[in-house]
């Protein structure tokens, strides 16, 4: 690829490093219409809503004509509806049954209408819901005029005030203000955008950055993990990370991260000097496999406690559920952004990432794209990102040799 190409260059004449990487994501507009939407829970909901149709319409040809259809190993029409879901093919093949019976009774004014029915407006509507759901994949939604767009909330003005459009998630990572990768994603959020981000940066360039920094949006447990496997420093906030430093925080009990834990007896102390046991263990997967494992705990001594009322609303007594894992890369994260270089990293973020957004955004007036399809769509951004460096590269040359000739002009005495 042309723009990897030229990164290898920046990377050869000492513009990038590959030390810092600061990775962020922006909702770019797509070029689809805005009102032309279709939504998961719509489709699943239509789709439910026909099966049970048909399978009406099914049991009242088995009500009228009084008789079993030994179809699909025996099963009659209505048990064909009652065991599984129909689908297209299985539909068109009743259909075709039952105008075979229709030839021999013509006279058969219900199945007549039945047969009908079922061909002129069950049918095509079983169709579109199957290829709808085939479009989504995993997503909530889609445009029809663009199926690979995504419906997300996009940031209209200074008030955050926005309103649902059809977007891609465009990630961009950078150095130096120069953007070393990017990548076009359908996914409104940026969380699960990581990985295969930097799956993508590393397949391209053959290794990754020594350091990523990037903001909450980021701070999963999975990402650290991903990041940990990679021996990558994460300077990467989770969500709570501005929140712990408020006095609000501070002071609530309910919050676990401000009691104490007797690591030898595995067991979390209240507010009030109460201990919550351990109960068992839970395992969730994530949508890309990866395991996140669940520790819960339980006080069974909070009757008469005087701190219930702040520490809890159930009745049974204060449980939590804790993954060890995520708290103790949340304590790396922490030491890491609250030392002297993550400071210095997270202020340097807003500059080096935003800037460049703003580039795109303004500079450039890149805020819809022109073309359709995500595999064109990643083509748009490449070129634009190329001309971006060599926008960036010239004016770093430019700024070298003003500063030379000015060094020329007015020397330093000694």
């Amino acid at each position: 690829m042309v723009f990897y190409s030229t990164i290898q260059l920046l990377i050869e004449e000492g513009y990038i490093q590959l030390e810092n990487y600061f990775l962020d994501g922006t909702k770019i507009e797509a070029n689809a219409n805005r009102y032309t939407f279709v939504w998961k829970k719509n489709v699943d909901r239509y789709k439910t809503n026909l099966q049970t149709k048909i399978q009406d319409l099914l049991d009242e040809i088995d009500e009228v004509e009084k008789e079993e259809m030994n179809l699909y190993q025996g099963n009659d029409l209505e048990e064909l509806g009652e065991n599984r879901q129909v689908s297209t093919k299985q539909l068109d093949e009743t259909i075709s049954y039952l105008e075979q019976r229709l030839e021999k009774e013509p006279e058969n004014k219900s199945l007549k209408k039945a047969v009908k029915k079922i061909r002129s407006d069950y049918l095509p509507r079983l169709e579109r819901y199957e290829d709808q759901q085939s479009v989504f994949q995993g997503r909530n939604s889609f445009s029809k005029t663009d199926h690979d767009a995504t419906f997300m909330r996009t940031k209209d003005d200074h008030y955050q005030n926005g309103q649902l459009k059809p977007c891609y998630n465009l990630q961009v990572g950078t150095e130096n203000q120069f953007i070393v990768g990017y990548s076009v994603h359908q996914r409104p959020g940026d969380t699960k955008c990581m990985s295969p981000h930097l799956d993508q940066l590393n397949s391209n360039l053959g290794k990754l950055p020594k350091s990523i920094i990037a903001d909450a949006g980021y701070g999963s447990e999975e990402n650290y993990a991903y990041l940990e496997t990679n021996a990558r420093k994460a300077y990467v906030k989770f969500n709570t990370f501005h929140r712990e430093q408020s006095k609000k925080w501070k002071n609530d009990i309910s919050k676990v991260e401000n009691w104490s834990y007797d690591e030898q007896k595995d067991e979390f102390i209240c507010a009030n000097n109460r201990r919550l046991t351990f109960q068992y263990e839970t395992t969730e997967e994530t949508e890309t496999g990866y395991e996140i494992t669940k520790r819960n705990y339980k006080c069974s001594d909070c009757d008469g406690c005087p701190l219930r009322e702040q520490c809890t609303k159930s009745a049974t007594g204060r449980t939590v559920s804790i993954s060890p894992k995520l708290l103790a890369y949340k304590q790396q994260a922490r030491d890491l952004l609250w030392g002297e270089e993550g400071r210095k990293l997270s202020i340097q973020r807003s500059v080096e990432i935003e800037s460049v957004f703003g580039h795109l955004k303004e500079n450039r007036a890149f805020r819809r794209f022109l073309l359709r399809g995500l595999p064109k769509v990643s083509v748009e951004v490449g070129l634009l990102s190329l001309a971006h460096n060599l926008i960036k590269k010239a004016a770093v040359c430019v700024r070298q040799s003003l500063d030379k000739s000015m060094d020329k002009t007015f020397p330093l005495s000694a």
